[in-house]
């Protein structure tokens, strides 16, 4: 009977492990974490006696990968209320304009009184070479001009990703729209041409607000019972040994299989697999596989991650804006980049005589706020919100800060060819997967499709 060790306990691996399940039902698998709990950025907590997200809070539902997932495992898919989004300026609270793919526009028109745009340099051949990758800055303000990244796509990136327009890859965080550069002379045919097939990237992890909006469907969703409720079905499905709380020191290759190296540095133990699954962030993916392919190590190691802080507020017996959100550009000065209006974003998490908020902090290159300690971060949140809406605001009955360092992977241009030679590297074993946010997405759905490939790729014996 084959023995699978998958290393890591998020969504990927989990999916992974349930995916072999139902593949081969026969065999052993065991998941392995060095945290104390399953469900990597997928975690619940308590606000003022109610249940919230302490992670990623929500998928994109026009993607079917999550509600076909769902389906499967008898989990109900829980759609926000509609409620629209908005992006703080100079004092104001604007509406996203529609016709955008995470900021981007594709009706010009809508941005008028949010950003000056530049004129689009007539079209001589498409956009982007075949093969080519820039990053998303790049290109936008080459075509629209600087206020456009500044205004709408950095933040809307920052609120995904953590990250800068300036440094994120093209290809990596926005697939369809690099496709359809590769069609289209124009930004503005590559936004409409992308929008017909996909709304973009969303990780809920840090943004509070964002991709297009306008949208006649529901473009987000959430799982009744909280994302742990899938994390919870897809490992009693699975059927696996969970070993928690214990990182895996060495990986080796023997004769038969994989040697494993597990737990505290005192007290070691070895366990011996058929096949690995390395279903965990990429830097501690390429230590373990140094040893045994130093090319695949090489390529994945040099990607970087962003740390973010979530800070949700339960304020009492006050109305807060009709809307689910709002997004906050690094211009503007404040160490909020995003904010959610949980009870008006999710109607299904309301509760009497309070209003419930989630910030998101820490911008990846700039991420010294989230130094400070717990006490100054629900202030500090507090204080930039008033300011943000022009009002004063109670002190709050209960607050909750997450931190998640080396949250969310920064795909720089080239990430995608990075990740392909990682993988060409490691083709010639059949009993070796790479799955997980480092390589494929940090979209729950690109999650759940990189664990599944991952299973898929193993050979069983």
């Amino acid at each position: 009977m084959a023995h699978i060790v998958i290393v890591g306990g998020g969504v990927a691996g989990l999916t992974a492990a349930y995916r072999l399940r139902r593949r081969a039902p026969e065999i052993r698998i065991t998941v392995v974490d060095q945290a104390p709990e399953l469900g990597g950025k997928l975690r619940p907590a308590t606000l003022a006696d109610l249940p919230v997200e302490a992670g990623a809070e929500a998928f994109l539902s026009r993607d079917p990968t999550v509600p076909h997932l769902a389906a499967e495992l008898g989990l109900q898919v829980v759609h926000p209320s509609g409620a629209p989004a908005a992006i703080a300026l100079k004092g104001r609270l604007h509406p996203i304009p529609a016709g955008t793919l995470v900021g981007v526009p594709g009706d010009l028109a809508a941005l008028e009184g949010l950003a000056r745009v530049t004129p689009e340099p007539a079209g001589h051949g498409p956009l982007l070479a075949p093969g080519a990758d820039i990053s998303v800055g790049e290109l936008v303000r080459a075509r629209f001009g600087a206020e456009v990244v500044d205004r709408l796509v950095d933040p809307m990136l920052g609120g995904v990703y953590a990250g800068r327009a300036d440094q994120l890859s093209l290809a990596a965080t926005l697939p369809t729209l690099a496709a359809a550069a590769r069609r289209c002379d124009t930004l503005v045919g590559a936004v409409r041409l992308a929008l017909g097939t996909s709304a973009g990237p969303a990780t809920g992890l840090a943004a509070g607000a964002g991709g297009p909006s306008g949208a006649a469907r529901p473009v987000f969703g959430t799982i009744m019972g909280g994302m742990t409720a899938l994390v919870q079905a897809l490992a009693k499905a699975s059927g696996a040994e969970l070993r928690l709380g214990l990182p895996v020191r060495e990986l080796a290759r023997t004769a038969t299989g994989w040697r494993l190296v597990i737990g505290p540095t005192r007290s070691p133990e070895v366990i011996e697999a058929d096949g690995v699954i390395l279903a965990l962030p990429a830097r501690p993916a390429a230590r373990l596989l140094h040893e045994y392919c130093p090319a695949a190590a090489d390529e994945i190691g040099v990607l970087d991650y962003a740390s973010v802080a979530l800070v949700s507020l339960a304020f009492p017996g006050i109305e807060m804006p009709e809307m689910s959100g709002f997004l906050v550009p690094a211009s503007e000065g404040y160490a909020t980049k995003a904010v959610t209006f949980i009870d008006r974003k999710w109607p299904h998490l309301a509760a009497p005589d309070l209003s419930l908020v989630r910030a998101s902090l820490g911008r990846y290159g700039d991420e010294r706020v989230l130094q400070r300690p717990d006490g100054e971060l629900v202030d500090l949140v507090r204080g930039e919100l008033a300011d943000l809406l022009g009002r004063e605001l109670p002190v709050p009955v209960d607050a909750y800060v997450r931190r998640w360092g080396g949250a969310l992977p920064q795909y720089t241009p080239g990430h995608l060819d990075r990740v392909r030679r990682a993988r060409a590297a490691l083709d010639g074993d059949p009993t070796i997967a790479l799955a997980g946010a480092g390589y494929d997405g940090v979209g729950i759905p690109a999650c759940v499709r990189s664990g599944t490939a991952a299973a898929e790729r193993l050979t069983l014996h």
